[in-house]
């Protein structure tokens, strides 16, 4: 079963998030929250999501911390992050590819896009 972990810390963007990707769920596709950075390590660890889509800005580990732990502390490269940020300078792409993310996206997000991607990532 393909695995989308959703970290943010705001109530509202995960259940936007969720919503937006509830129909993957009929394609086998099991939808995981997370509401801060450690417990998004814990989950990652644990669960092996296929795919991320983390928040750069949270309480206990920033995203990026999370990221950088995730891509280079514990190997674990075969995980998509997608970086979904408020921050949208290039200054904070940058900051995201450089501790590994895979894809950088800003809010607000437009959710058939958020949709497709995640269609493409799993192939589905």
């Amino acid at each position: 079963m393909k695995k989308i972990l959703i970290v943010d810390d705001e109530p509202n963007i995960r259940i936007l998030m969720e919503q937006t990707l509830e129909d993957l769920e009929d394609e086998g596709v099991e939808l995981l929250i997370a509401e801060n950075g450690q417990e998004a390590l814990e989950t990652i660890q644990s669960e092996e999501p296929n795919l991320v889509f983390l928040d750069v800005m949270m309480p206990k580990m920033n995203g990026l911390d999370v990221c950088r732990t995730v891509k280079h502390e514990l190997g674990l490269t075969q995980v998509y992050i997608i970086m979904l940020t408020a921050k949208g300078q290039e200054f904070d792409k940058q900051k995201g590819l450089e501790v590994g993310a895979n894809l950088y996206m800003t809010k607000p997000f437009r959710p058939k896009e958020v949709l497709a991607k995640s269609r493409e990532i799993l192939a589905l």
